[in-house]
């Protein structure tokens, strides 16, 4: 049976990967930070909680790396923890650089000396080209980070060539663009939209505030990714790959669909606040995943219309829930604007 260590396994995409390598007979093992309160909804929300193996671990702290992978002995490392909101990065610059930039030379360097023998996948971004000047961004695009967060994720890459070319280590960088689902933080936009028009179809709420809805991204279902990130670490090379879908869309079309799918049009629930623009804007993100396609038979079957209509669907079905009394894991209760109207006795007619 192989072993996988998912460093980040709280998040979106560290839980679905979980789950995937379940199904193919792996026995998981994950890392997670200490917190006040534990963050675990992900994994209790796809069933899967109690099959994986957990591990406190801090991306600051080298012992508590090589403590994870000598008690995992990983045929595989998944670095998925990051501090991972762009808009976060601005407000706490050194931090990003610290778990997001260095925090993946300490993982690097434990591995080359507890593990050397177990390959290496490293969560790059899409963010570290930029707000380029190309019409389409694949895996020779210059990289031309416009926030600390995809400074740090562009150290992180780079210094995993380092200790591919230098160490021989089998680690691979998936340039993922964004991917969403209904298990994406409600700090990221795309679910932040679809939480909202739940809350204002059902009546919680009037609006929603936002800052630039003409940037554009390449928005995939991230379920479909992370069959992409095992992949790489099944060729015979490492390499690393861009994961897209070829497909660019504004926030703009966001709402439109999102609010449209549940019957109301946005133009009338959207306000535009400056507070949520951030100091650097990327234009617009265009992924090209012909490599992808070519080497590793990889390629998106969720494209934007379905992604956007299941998203709401879901926070829909979570809101009447509630609604109806229904207790199921979710992450309204950590985010204080949730947590007030979920403290109100509310009944829908």
């Amino acid at each position: 049976m192989k072993h996988a260590l998912i460093t980040g396994i709280t998040g979106q995409d560290g839980a679905y990967l979980a789950k995937y390598l379940l199904n193919k007979g792996y026995r998981v093992f994950g890392t997670y930070r200490r917190l006040s309160t534990p963050n675990f909804w992900r994994l209790q929300y796809l069933g899967i909680f109690d099959e994986v193996e957990l591990f406190p671990c801090d991306l600051m702290d080298s012992f508590s790396i090589i403590e994870a992978l000598r008690l995992s002995r990983p045929d595989e490392v998944y670095n998925l923890a990051a501090q991972s909101f762009v808009g976060a990065s601005f407000e706490q610059a050194i931090a990003s650089g610290e778990i997001t930039g260095l925090g993946v030379a300490r993982l690097l360097e434990a591995i080359r000396l507890v593990t050397p023998e177990a390959r290496f996948y490293q969560a790059s971004t899409s963010e570290m080209f930029g707000d380029n000047r190309y019409d389409a961004q694949d895996e020779n695009t210059p990289l031309e980070p416009s926030s600390p967060y995809a400074a740090a994720k562009l150290y992180a890459h780079h210094m995993l060539k380092i200790y591919r070319k230098g160490y021989g280590l089998y680690a691979c960088n998936g340039i993922l663009f964004n991917h969403e689902s209904p298990l994406r933080g409600l700090e990221f936009v795309t679910r932040k939209i679809t939480n909202a028009v739940a809350k204002i179809k059902l009546g919680l709420e009037s609006h929603i505030e936002l800052g630039n809805i003409d940037a554009r991204r390449d928005w995939g279902y991230a379920p479909e990714y992370v069959e992409a990130m095992w992949l790489m670490l099944q060729q015979d090379t490492p390499d690393d790959y861009v994961v897209a879908t070829n497909e660019t869309h504004s926030v703009r079309e966001f709402l439109q669909a999102a609010f449209s799918s549940a019957g109301l049009n946005w133009e009338d629930h959207v306000r535009i606040s400056e507070k949520f623009l951030r100091p650097v804007e990327v234009r617009s993100l265009h992924g090209n995943y012909e490599k992808s396609a070519r080497v590793l038979g990889w390629q998106p079957k969720v494209l934007f219309s379905d992604l956007v209509e299941l998203m709401v669907r879901e926070d829909l079905e979570r809101w009447a829930q509630w609604n109806r009394g229904v207790h199921f894991p979710w992450d309204a209760w950590n985010y204080p604007n949730e947590k007030k109207i979920l403290s109100r006795k509310v009944k829908f007619e």
